[in-house]
This record gives C-alpha cells, sequence and structure tokens, in this order.
C-alpha cells in the first residue's frame, strides 16, 4: 500500500507535473515567416526588450566593440542587404549588426530581437564577402526563427517536470537524474536550431544575391578553428562542423524547393 506521504507527494507531482505540460501546449503559434508552429515563451516585443537589454553586457564579455569603422561599415552593409532583398525584412524586428573586439574567440551569435555580433577573430578568417553574408545570414535565421523564445519555453517545461519528479520522489538524486535527461533533451533541440538557422541561413543568402554555397567554407574554417578537439555532438548544443557540412551539401541540391516559398522548409 501507498502510505499517506507518498500519495500525498505523488499527486502533487502529478498536478505540477500537468500544469507544466499544458502550459507549454498553451503557449502554441505560427511563425509568420516560416509558417512554423513553435511554442514560445516570450512576446515580439518582449525577445527586443530583452535583446537591446542584454546587448551591453554580451559585448564587454568579447573584449567590446570594434573601433575599426571600416570593419563595422562592411559587416553593416553586407547584413542590411541580407534584410533588404529577403523575406526577413518581414519580421519586424529591429536588427543591427556589431563587431567584437576579441580576437582570440571565433564566434558569431545573435540576440533574441536583433542584435547579431561578429568577432574580429572570425571576421579575419573569412576569405570574402559572401561568407560574411553565410554567418550573417545564419544569424538572422536564429533571430527570425525565434529559437531564443522557443529554447526558453523548453527550459521551463524541463524545470516544472524537474520540480515535479523531485516533489513525487523525495529525492534530490532522483531530481539530478531528470535534470540531466533534460539537459540532453535541450541540447538535442539546440543542435537542430544550428541546422535549421543554416536551411535559412542559405535561402536568404540567395534572396539577397550571395552565394549560399559560401556557406560550406564558413563550416570549413569553423572546422580549422576548433583544431579537431571538441566534446561528442551528443553532448554538445551545436552538431558537429562535419555533419552541418554534409547538411549544408544536402540542402544546396535541393535548395529551390527549399527557398521555393521564402523560407526554409525541413529536408
Amino acid at each position: 500500500m501507498i502510505d499517506g506521504n507518498l500519495r500525498v507527494r505523488l499527486i502533487i507531482m502529478a498536478v505540477i507535473g500537468a500544469f507544466s505540460f499544458f502550459s507549454y501546449l498553451g503557449k502554441e503559434s505560427v511563425n509568420p515567416i516560416t509558417g512554423e508552429r513553435q511554442r514560445v515563451s516570450l512576446t515580439h516585443e518582449q525577445e527586443i526588450a530583452m535583446g537591446m537589454r542584454s546587448a551591453p553586457e554580451m559585448a564587454q564579455q568579447f573584449g567590446g566593440l570594434s573601433t575599426d569603422p571600416e570593419l563595422t561599415a562592411v559587416v553593416t552593409r553586407v547584413g542590411e542587404r541580407i534584410l533588404a532583398r529577403s523575406v526577413a525584412a518581414r519580421s519586424g524586428y529591429p536588427f543591427s549588426f556589431h563587431v567584437l573586439a576579441d580576437r582570440n574567440t571565433v564566434n558569431a551569435f545573435a540576440l533574441p530581437g536583433g542584435p547579431i555580433f561578429i568577432t574580429l577573430a572570425l571576421l579575419s578568417r573569412l576569405e570574402n564577402e559572401d561568407q560574411l553574408a553565410g554567418v550573417l545570414a545564419h544569424e538572422v535565421g536564429h533571430v527570425i526563427a525565434r529559437h531564443s523564445a522557443e529554447r526558453l519555453a523548453k527550459q521551463e517545461l524541463t524545470a516544472g517536470l524537474t520540480g515535479a519528479v523531485v516533489m513525487g520522489a523525495g529525492s534530490y538524486e532522483m531530481g539530478r537524474v531528470a535534470q540531466m535527461v533534460g539537459g540532453f533533451v535541450t541540447m538535442k533541440y539546440g543542435r537542430d536550431d544550428e541546422l535549421e538557422a543554416d536551411r535559412l541561413g542559405l535561402c536568404l543568402m540567395a534572396e539577397a544575391g550571395y552565394r549560399p554555397q559560401a556557406l560550406s567554407g564558413v563550416m570549413r574554417i569553423l572546422a580549422k578553428a576548433s583544431g579537431g578537439s571538441r566534446m561528442p555532438e551528443f553532448a554538445s548544443t551545436h552538431p558537429s562542423s562535419t555533419n552541418r557540412l554534409q547538411q549544408i551539401k544536402a540542402m544546396l541540391g535541393d535548395l529551390p524547393r527549399l527557398c521555393q516559398t521564402g523560407v526554409a522548409r525541413p529536408l
């Protein structure tokens, strides 16, 4: 028989778990750019506000913004061309493009709502403007796909279910196990986001008149910069550069179909 305390814990676990699950299901909306049904925790306005608040702090983590006006002008020009000539122009996000002074970290990233950054370390390794367009288009893809808002919704779901397990089991160790499982689920979604941003980036590049094939060159640069030393893909939020390169080659072979409606569709 189940004792009274355990019965109460199980009821509370069921209530918390059900509340978290149905709250997550209630966050569904249709992305007006990609046409994807997705679950997000932020409104359009909240995404913009979060990005604007986070941008100065994120820049400081990478040595601040570059003081080279020519490099900044080039990145801004390429970014604005992508916006002006692609479906991203309809997103309503106030995109901005920035060069970070960091000469050691090969990286680029986007914040919710539109701030996009590329480090000098990555920028200096790019071989042409098409590759720069590939990097920026990929980051624009993250923004218009609302990946940050999706990830937050999944994290809230995972936190709620983990709390339910802890409450039901009455064990901190079980809670750690639940967190670990949730972490691997989040990593899987992170890898999917990167591949979706690659798909979107290829289409945005094509719409803006850049060579989509140049994104393959970016992957080779990233693979070389990593020096082959990285954690296994199953334990990373990013797919390996080799895997991404293979996926991009497959996408390039089917690009007309992927981009026929102005946005990338799943393979």
